[in-house]
């Protein structure tokens, strides 16, 4: 019984060392960064705040025995979920989550790259409609009531994002699926990009909204180009989102015009249109913005208008936008 026991204690605390698992090295990225900003206009005039950079990334990878490549990124900023960001804008006492964008990707030559994001995923959309001029519709969002905001394919907490191995070069197909929650249904997303010429970029996606609710269904559409042709590039972005219920359909149109003076110095102009359904009045906005960067030392300043915000439906929703900041690499 003695040597019974003996053998079994054996096979155990071998059975243990076999199992082991070793952790990997995280490591801690952030950046040093200022920013002074204001409003003014017909709607608004805000004076000037002041903010630092608050985010820092966790991350981590490796490769495994059988080839594969495994990376972990765990993004912590402050008061950037929602809970937070409500109570914030109420001025409710700040709690929430300081958690943020999480995600783990597994890739190989083989099988392409698959990244499953516990919160803060995009579909295979969504990772394409940031405008040819950045979203500069996102620097007045809620500043009125019934502003504009834009619309996107569902994606979001535990969402699936997949990018095929090559089938040919310069062409990178994707797709993505969004599990359903506790009322709707899953929704699928594809996009394929080629750079196939010389200073060309070329996009297309399309994915669908399903809420499990028949008057919020959706599909969107996105198409972007630009092209590069010695110190000037050309870009242009129309995103197109069908609802189920006619006035929130939207339809984003957007063009930037961008020129490198010189290594450090770049400008831009850009415009944006929104185009909403049930309106008769479009959202408009234009900007400039310029780059220095020396020595590690980045210098960016914006200057940004908005007309008819709210689409034309009351006389306070036109405003401008400013800004410096001042980042630091090291």
């Amino acid at each position: 019984m003695n040597k019974l026991k003996k053998i079994g204690l054996s096979a155990l605390a071998g059975s243990l060392v076999a199992t082991s698992v070793y952790a990997g090295e995280i490591a801690v990225t952030g950046s040093a960064s200022l920013t002074v900003e204001g409003y003014s206009g017909t709607s608004l005039n805000a004076g000037t705040s002041f903010s630092q950079g608050n985010q820092l990334t966790f991350a981590g990878s490796g490769e495994l025995d059988n080839g594969m490549n495994v990376s972990l990124s765990f993004v912590i900023d402050e008061f950037d979920d929602a809970e937070a960001a409500t109570n914030a804008s109420t001025n409710v006492a700040r709690s929430g989550s300081i958690f943020d964008s999480h995600s783990v990707t597994i890739s190989s030559d083989a099988m392409g790259t698959f990244v499953f994001a516990g919160e803060g995923g995009s579909s295979a959309q969504s990772a394409l409609d940031t405008t040819a001029a950045g979203d500069m519709w996102d620097n007045f969002d809620g500043k009125v009531t019934s502003g504009a905001t834009v619309s996107a394919s569902a994606a979001g907490d535990n969402s699936m994002f997949y990018t095929l191995p090559s089938v040919m070069d310069d062409l990178t197909l994707t797709a993505s699926y969004s599990p359903q929650g506790s009322t709707g249904e899953s929704s699928i997303s594809y996009a394929a990009t080629y750079t196939g010429v010389e200073g060309l970029s070329v996009s297309w996606g399309t994915g669908e909204t399903n809420t499990g609710v028949a008057t919020t269904k959706a599909d969107t559409d996105t198409m972007k180009a630009s092209y590069a042709y010695g110190p000037v590039t050309v870009a242009y972005t129309d995103t197109t989102h069908n609802n189920a219920t006619a006035t929130s359909d939207q339809d984003v149109t957007s063009m930037n015009i961008s020129y490198t003076v010189t290594d450090a110095i770049s400008v831009s102009y850009g415009t944006e249109t929104l185009d909403k359904g049930g309106t008769t009045t479009d959202a408009e906005y234009d900007g400039f913005k310029v780059t220095y960067t020396a020595g590690g030392m980045t210098v960016t300043g914006n200057h940004q208008q908005a007309d008819n915000i709210a689409y034309g439906t009351g006389v306070t929703e036109d405003m401008d936008y400013w800004s410096l900041g001042l980042a630091f690499a090291f």
